[in-house]
């Protein structure tokens, strides 16, 4: 936080989200509640709340259908993390065994169906027309994860392949929690425009940077162990950028992991491959033209900024804007 002030007010509106997340996941059927509650109980940084509290800065965000709205996004992050666990086949989230390895795919499919409805029951009573349309997030959401199953076209510009996914099943999340703060707290009609589209440029830098630790972050610092998203052959746009290359490097690369349509691409790599994928990457030019991408969209979010009034909320959104520079800086 860049002011003490607000973030000892955003610290007390966290603590209203959560009293409604908790009252939200409360089930009749024991093993559903249990489940949800070790989703939920695990932590996680809150983040996409505090972005709907702190877009409501831009209005009265004392208003009660704030914290609703900020417990919905929560709510609907958990959901998308529950089920993605099951198409990862994945055993920890957040250090701890996720819901389909404590119980099982089903129990964790259906946890994540639970928390998606709590989600749109507290969407259903926002009394603006207006944050209720949000759901459609939840369109988008789905559409750009089956857009990354799916992968590149053979035709298809890497670029505009890579913004439409990740606007989806990334950056749609992220702007709708600003909107639906702005929303609810009453602010003017162009801070909310001016919030998505902050909202959409951020989500697509924060998916990038993401991109780049599975390269070159550490993995006691970022929590991620580099190849990741190369062992799970996620289409990453530094691998999309190398794999439609040209020179001995790319090809190599091409030669390890197949072509950058899933149909060509192998489902598995020995621990030497993917080493050797990773050092490829590293060196290659795609990684420049992925850090070029970047700097333009963190440059998009801040001129988002602009036009809204100065304060503490802004400071605080341009100061995100630096961290995710930093983060792999």
């Amino acid at each position: 936080m860049t002011s003490e002030e607000l973030g000892e007010e955003l610290t007390a509106d966290l603590a209203g989200v959560e009293e409604i997340i908790q009252v939200s996941i409360q089930s009749e059927v024991p093993l559903l509640h249990e489940a949800s509650r070790h989703l939920m109980d695990a932590g996680g940084k809150r983040h996409r709340p505090l972005l709907t509290l702190l877009a409501a800065r831009f209005g009265n965000p004392a208003e009660p259908d704030v914290l609703r709205a900020a417990a919905s996004c929560e709510l609907v992050h958990a959901a998308a993390l529950c089920h993605d666990d099951v198409l990862d086949n994945a055993t920890l989230r957040r250090g701890r065994p996720s819901v389909n390895a404590r119980w099982s795919d089903e129990v964790a499919m259906l946890t994540g169906d639970f928390l998606f409805a709590r989600s749109f029951l507290l969407l259903a009573r926002l009394p603006m027309l207006e944050a209720r349309l949000e759901v459609n997030t939840f369109v988008r959401l789905v559409t750009g994860a089956m857009q990354e199953m799916s992968g590149l076209a053979p035709d298809q510009d890497p670029d505009d392949y890579y913004a439409t996914m990740v606007s989806g099943k990334t950056a749609s999340l992220l702007c709708s929690c600003l909107r639906l703060g702005a929303l609810t707290s009453g602010a003017d009609e162009k801070y909310v425009r001016e919030l998505g589209r902050y909202g959409e440029a951020f989500g697509l830098a924060f998916q990038i940077t993401d991109d780049l630790l599975d390269l070159f972050g550490e993995e006691e610092k970022s929590g991620k162990r580099p190849g990741t998203d190369l062992l799970k052959g996620a289409p990453t746009l530094p691998l999309l950028y190398a794999l439609r290359g040209s020179g001995e490097d790319s090809d190599r690369l091409r030669d390890l992991l197949g072509t950058a349509e899933p149909a060509g691409r192998r489902s598995r790599l020995t621990d030497e491959e993917c080493a050797e994928a990773i050092e490829l990457l590293r060196h290659h030019d795609a990684v420049g033209r992925t850090r070029e991408r970047l700097d333009a969209h963190i440059a998009q979010a801040r001129a988002a900024l602009a036009p809204l009034p100065d304060g503490a909320a802004k400071d605080t959104l341009d100061f995100l804007c630096t961290g995710l520079a930093h983060r792999v800086s």
